[in-house]
């Protein structure tokens, strides 16, 4: 019975497009079917865009070997995980995954970071979705993703994502102040994810606070040292010269222009 569905959308495509051999195939329509699974694609090695929504499907196998695909549409089925099936997709561009069973957050996310062209990704409706740090977890996880759950990922979010799930990363950034002197150490008042390290408050020594190196009092943690020496504002230099005051090479030759030391001028902040 599947294998007459898919002969039968195979035979419609190939008249649609005027195609006479099954490898030229490069779109599939089998959404709405009740296919509860579907035998290998893998002879349509030119597939780019595939409906498969409003199904019961549940594995994912047969996509194994369809390394062309750049839109997938797998919403409103019976997937209660993807492990294996998708990893090697890296021209996915479009995966639509909503309103299924997915429950495992990290096993997905893992299973989706090596497509590196995914643009846009929906998630919600499953399980995962309703877990604490969903949307920031992802957008951490798989930075190509602009649109996800349609809506698009702002930059405020990307910062946020970094702040949450990578700690020592937003210490660095927030220690990176352009134009201006870092006060005050950042805030670690932050949720994390689970599994990670939990937040803890910088407790710097009497003597070291930031700016005051008089007191060599060391630190009873390496990890707070480092971090107070990367918060330290390095001194910038920049120096220049007045070049319309250096005689040129024929200049020199022919002496139309009194030599004079040059002057540099140079700049120093921090």
């Amino acid at each position: 019975m599947i294998l007459m569905m898919l002969g039968i959308a195979v035979e419609k495509q190939l008249k649609i497009c005027g195609f006479k051999r099954n490898v030229d195939v490069s779109v599939l329509y089998l959404a709405g079917l009740g296919l509860r699974s579907i035998p290998s694609l893998s002879l349509f090695r030119k597939l780019r865009y595939l409906w498969i929504h409003n199904n019961k499907i549940q594995d994912l196998s047969f996509l194994e070997k369809n390394y062309c695909l750049t839109e997938l549409y797998l919403n409103n089925n019976e997937l209660a995980h993807i492990s294996g099936a998708l990893k090697n997709l890296r021209s996915l561009q479009i995966l639509l995954l909503h309103n299924n069973q997915l429950k495992e957050l990290a096993e997905t996310v893992k299973e989706l970071k090596g497509l590196i062209s995914l643009r846009t990704l929906n998630l919600f409706y499953n399980p995962l979705a309703y877990e604490a740090d969903y949307r920031l977890y992802v957008i951490h996880s798989l930075p190509s993703v602009q649109l996800l759950d349609r809506m698009p990922v702002t930059q405020r979010e990307r910062e946020l994502a970094i702040l949450v799930f990578n700690y020592e990363k937003s210490c660095a950034v927030e220690s990176i102040a352009f134009g201006k002197r870092v006060d005050s150490l950042p805030s670690t008042s932050i949720r994390h994810s689970k599994g990670s390290r939990p937040a803890r408050r910088l407790i710097v020594p009497s003597g070291r606070e930031f700016g005051n190196h008089a007191n060599k009092v060391p630190f009873e943690n390496p990890e707070d040292a480092v971090l107070v020496r990367a918060m330290t504002r390095s001194l910038v230099e920049f120096s220049s010269v007045d070049w319309n005051k250096i005689p040129t090479c024929q200049e020199r030759r022919l002496k139309h222009k009194a030599e004079e030391s040059p002057k540099k001028l140079t700049i120093q902040f921090r």
